[in-house]
């Protein structure tokens, strides 16, 4: 069959989606773009936030406009945590954000007209992690491999831990072992990712940490460069950076969610730490790490945030000098704590405030960049676009140099910084590592 696949969401449905199409490539299927003409259409879904729902159900009704003969399958955590809304969808198949295994096989006998068109399990109640086939982002530059699924966090924000479960991790044994296929397969980067990765492994025998991972990873594939996914401030300890700063292969870029830097508006977040805290693992890295790239997550007008408050979460937002963030107003989601909390921020009141933290946040960004002029660093190379070659550097840092005939898809340069842009660097090429 030919199939298409959309997806929506974060790296954890990305690495999933990549999984998927391994899996149906290597059942013989044929993939095609999902503008494309197929026989099957499967739209892997988010619901973090009510405007994710709205997208996903958006998608399955495009598809079902554009080729109404087609079967489409819905999957992903919208139908995890909605399934009631799902199935009034005009979709053939409806599976959720586990058992994808379960769910090609669903989707090849429905496509032979057999089958059921629900599978869907309880969330709460998964105890082992799924493994699935790693992939790559970026042909053949950079994969991602989950190691950790589930999350029991429960910010009052947030639905992910009904939609996903509880903590799940791969071993570390097995995540080791597929680093080295990955290496060997030709990928030059590998990205560990996970729905709370600071959580990895409370739910194995021995309890190994995030630490003992990376350490395995790092070590079993020495010529992969290792990049972390989001981590809680909570897991940068003194000995958290005495042990990565070793391994030279890791890189020095961290994800730090913060989601406010207001320790009142944490609080009612259901946040597990304050500001004095992040700023002290902030401090951390910069003292264990060669100008570490620092990022970050933040949600403007949650319900009780006063003008007051964002006040201290911009001063704070300085402090810790981000070399990118990602700011998101407040999106009510049913079914969470603060769906009901009072003091709900009007919408014009809270895209305001994102306005303001993001014209913070370029300006931070842009004196980072500017930092590195005249710097040499190495980059990673994945595409060219725009008269460019695009690649990053071990920090996250994006870096452009003109395209002159040369291709360097997955090739790792050095490149001498000679300026700065408003999201990225340009540079010469001065030597390329084999």
């Amino acid at each position: 069959m030919r199939f298409a696949v959309h997806t929506l969401g974060c790296k954890v449905n990305q690495y999933e989606t990549q999984a998927m199409e391994a899996l149906l490539l290597a059942g013989g299927h044929t993939q095609v773009l999902f503008q494309e003409a197929a026989d099957v259409y499967i739209i892997n879904s988010c619901t973090v936030t009510a405007a994710s729902d709205r997208k996903s159900r958006q998608a399955v009704r495009q598809v079902r406009k554009r080729a109404p003969e087609a079967l489409i399958a819905l999957c992903g955590c919208y139908p995890q945590v909605s399934p009631e809304e799902a199935s009034a969808l005009p979709v053939d198949l409806i599976g959720g954000s586990g058992d994808r295994l379960g769910f090609l096989q669903a989707l090849e006998q429905l496509q032979r007209g057999q089958g059921q068109t629900l599978r869907v399990d309880e969330a709460l109640r998964r105890r082992v992690f799924e493994p699935l086939p790693a992939g790559g982002l970026e042909g053949r530059t950079r994969a991602m491999l989950k190691v950790q699924d589930g999350c029991v966090n429960f910010c009052t924000y947030c639905i992910i831990p009904y939609a996903r479960g509880p903590v799940r991790s791969l071993p570390v044994e097995q995540a080791a072992a597929e680093a080295v296929r990955l290496s060997q397969a030709g990928y030059r980067e590998l990205v560990l990712t996970g729905i709370e990765l600071s959580s990895y492994g409370r739910d194995l025998p021995e309890h190994p940490g995030p630490i003992e991972v990376i350490q395995a990873v790092c070590r079993a594939a020495p010529g992969l460069r290792v990049r972390l996914g989001s981590l809680e401030p909570r897991t940068v300890t003194e000995d958290f950076c005495a042990r990565l700063s070793a391994l030279p292969n890791l890189c020095p870029h961290f994800h730090l969610s913060l989601q406010s830097g207001c320790d009142a508006t944490l609080q009612r977040m259901g946040r597990r730490y304050d500001t004095r805290g992040y700023l002290d693992a902030v401090e951390r890295l910069r003292r264990s790490f060669d100008t570490p790239g620092l990022t970050t997550d933040l949600i403007t007008g949650f319900p009780g945030e006063t003008q007051e408050e964002f006040e201290q979460t911009l001063s704070f937002l300085r402090r810790c000098a981000f070399s990118r963030m990602h700011i998101f107003p407040y999106s009510r989601r049913a079914g969470t704590k603060a769906a009901d909390f009072p003091g709900q921020v009007p919408e014009a009141a809270k895209r305001r405030r994102a306005a303001q933290a993001a014209q913070i946040a370029a300006a931070m960004e842009r004196s980072w960049l500017s930092a590195w002029i005249g710097r040499q660093v190495p980059v990673l190379f994945e595409e060219e676009k725009g008269g460019f070659w695009r690649g990053y550097t071990p920090q996250y840092m994006e870096v452009r140099v003109p395209f002159q005939g040369r291709a360097l898809h997955n090739c790792l340069c050095h490149v001498t910084i000679t300026a700065a842009g408003d999201d990225a660097a340009f540079g010469v090429l001065r030597e390329e590592t084999p």
